[in-house]
């Protein structure tokens, strides 16, 4: 564990528009981010680490204005060194594409600040615009797009808006006894669940829409070939449970585990292998593939080898 880490850029929120009498700009801190604690963000205001947009320290008798902008620092007083590295596979003028180790994220989060892609690629090329077009969860390894060109960054992602990126992952699951097909289109509606953290399957129209392939089993395994079609959040975790299947060491679905520090020699065995899309500038497809694979030999001794999608999940 590393001491004290303090992001490298600032933070900003935005005072919303609100009836009088106004809160306090402690309060609203406090009932903002609850994951910070109201006496830290009282030492921070303290030490002039919150300021005003144009720099100016705020205090706590500074008065609450809507759509005041403020600045700060995100900082974590020990924050876990994530041991595995990313690699850029991809760069030019306007994308730069990386492939994430597990357990890192795409962003700062929760007690992660120095130590997730951004900050990590930032450091690496000195690119201080880069921003990701895409995200993928901490706990997922893969494929990860990045805009270099601030001129041009709505133009990619437009492309994951309109669905227009064709991505596939692969996945090691659990196989029940009963699962003897080897193709599936699974359709559900997806919502926020309890906790805030995960998903859940509900009633009304389909949002989330998934194909699937089985690749390889044994007697208690398989491995899974997955094309989302839609984006919803923990989308192949949820459609997997549809059919019976628990990604391995998956600690959020079908059942969530009791919180715990990370286990590095257990990573999740879900993989964003490919993206795929026609660049909006130049008309020209692009694919990207990771060169990682996931731990198949350690949970199969002996595959049982079944029709592989490849042809048929590239041509769709």
């Amino acid at each position: 564990m590393n001491t004290l880490s303090k992001a490298p850029n600032p933070s900003y929120v935005t005072l919303p528009e609100c009836t009088s009498p106004y809160p306090s700009l402690l309060d609203f801190l406090d009932n903002r981010f609850k994951k910070i604690d109201r006496e830290t963000w009282r030492a921070r205001i303290e030490a002039g680490k919150v300021t005003a947009d144009d720099g100016r320290p705020v205090t706590l008798d500074t008065p609450y204005r809507p759509k005041m902008r403020l600045r700060y620092y995100r900082e974590v007083a020990r924050e876990p060194e994530i041991p595995f590295q990313e690699q850029i596979i991809f760069q030019n003028d306007q994308l730069l594409v990386a492939c994430k180790p597990h357990f890192l994220p795409v962003t700062p989060a929760g007690p992660y600040v120095n130590q997730c892609l951004l900050y990590r690629l930032k450091a690496q090329t000195d690119i201080q615009d880069l921003v990701p077009i895409h995200r993928i969860d901490r706990e997922t390894a893969g494929i990860v797009l990045f805009s270099v060109n601030k001129a041009t960054r709505g133009m990619y992602h437009a492309l994951f808006r309109s669905g227009r990126v064709r991505k596939i992952y692969e996945t090691i699951a659990t196989l029940p006894k009963e699962l003897d097909r080897e193709e599936w289109l699974v359709q559900s509606r997806i919502v926020r669940g309890k906790p805030w953290f995960r998903m859940e399957h509900a009633d009304g129209p389909v949002n989330a829409i998934t194909k699937i392939w089985l690749v390889d089993r044994n007697d208690q395994d398989a491995y899974f070939r997955l094309a989302p079609l839609t984006g919803k959040h923990h989308q192949l975790r949820l459609h997997l449970t549809l059919l019976g299947c628990q990604i391995r060491n998956d600690r959020f679905y079908p059942v969530l585990l009791p919180q715990c520090e990370d286990d590095f020699t257990r990573p999740l065995q879900l993989l964003a292998k490919q993206i795929s899309f026609e660049d909006p500038l130049t008309r020209k497809t692009m694919e990207f593939c990771s060169t990682r694979k996931l731990s198949w030999e350690f949970f199969c001794h002996t595959m049982n080898h079944v029709a592989s999608p490849t042809k048929s999940a590239e041509a769709d």
